[in-house]
């Protein structure tokens, strides 16, 4: 099977390609800078001739506060790049594997939301990742749209600085005689590298729709970051911080649990508990962690 991963220098599309070309995939993978998906034409050009099986779409706008202060360009890549590439995919008769978020909800519900439940986004990104949801679904004929959520991995995320909230908790626990995280945000917070194990797993099926695509549980960031500090055994002041004490500039959704119904009721569910996957990552980079400090 050939596949195509757009976005393949980013935080999850890096995980996507080492994960399908562990799997004995070939892989071509298109960053930025090769493919705007935005311009049908450039998808079109960027994928004429390769016999493209699959296409995985990582790409996306989705620093929430650059999407409201650009909210046309937020609808030209995540809505209207969606569409372009349904309309490739179906035109190439490949498969394609969209990436969307729990971004989709408002957080009001205080059960984990399934693949069902009504969408009602807070913001202009989560607007424009449900409006290529629904380009898709109108438009394509071989998808997956995976929603997922509060993403972590070991390529950085350019939109959000290049750090994700385990790092970022890491470094500050260096730097700060104290830390203060939020407690009423819950999250189930997910390894690229499982998301990306989970991507590979549906690629190879014909089970088309919408999933929800997270690890197992779920915690507010404050919990996240007491676990980060207890697995790696670093010793830090943290403490909870008042809810207004870091005010959101955009709105978000406060409670952004998703389950993964639709994975389990077909049997294809691959994730583990988010403390599992929150183990696996730091084992894996305080190993590469280490081989730095040797070389250097």
């Amino acid at each position: 099977m050939r596949a195509a991963v757009i976005g393949a220098n980013g935080q999850l599309g890096a995980d996507v390609v080492a994960e399908l070309k562990r799997a004995g995939e070939e892989v071509v993978g298109l960053t930025h800078a090769q493919v705007d998906i935005a311009s049908l034409e450039s998808i079109r050009s960027a994928l004429a001739g390769a016999d493209t099986a699959v296409i995985v779409n990582t790409a996306a706008m989705h620093h929430v506060e650059n999407c409201e202060k650009d909210p046309l360009r937020a609808y030209e890549v995540n809505a209207l790049g969606a569409r372009n590439l349904a309309i490739v995919a179906r035109e190439l008769d490949a498969k394609l594997v969209h990436i969307s978020t729990d971004y989709v909800f408002d957080g009001t519900q205080t059960r984990p939301y399934m693949e069902g439940d009504r969408a009602i986004p807070l913001n202009v990104y989560g607007n424009t990742k449900l409006a290529g949801e629904a380009f898709i679904q109108a438009v394509g004929e071989k998808y997956f749209i995976v929603r997922t959520s509060a993403l972590y991995g070991r390529n950085p995320c350019r939109a959000k600085g290049g750090r994700n909230f385990v790092e970022l908790m890491l470094k500050l626990a260096v730097e700060r005689d104290e830390l203060r995280v939020v407690a009423d945000e819950i999250i189930s917070p997910t390894s690229t590298a499982d998301v990306a194990r989970q991507i590979a797993l549906l690629s190879r099926t014909d089970c088309y729709g919408l999933y929800h695509a997270t690890s197992e549980g779920s915690c507010s960031w404050y919990e996240f970051a007491k676990a980060i500090f207890e697995i790696a055994d670093i010793k830090v002041n943290l403490k909870i911080a008042a809810s207004n004490e870091f005010p959101m500039k955009v709105p978000r959704p406060k409670y952004s649990v998703l389950e993964n119904a639709r994975l389990k009721v077909e049997g294809l569910n691959s994730f583990q508990g988010w403390e599992e996957g929150l183990r696996a990552y730091l084992s894996a980079t305080s190993s590469a962690r280490a081989a730095m400090a040797l070389i250097g």
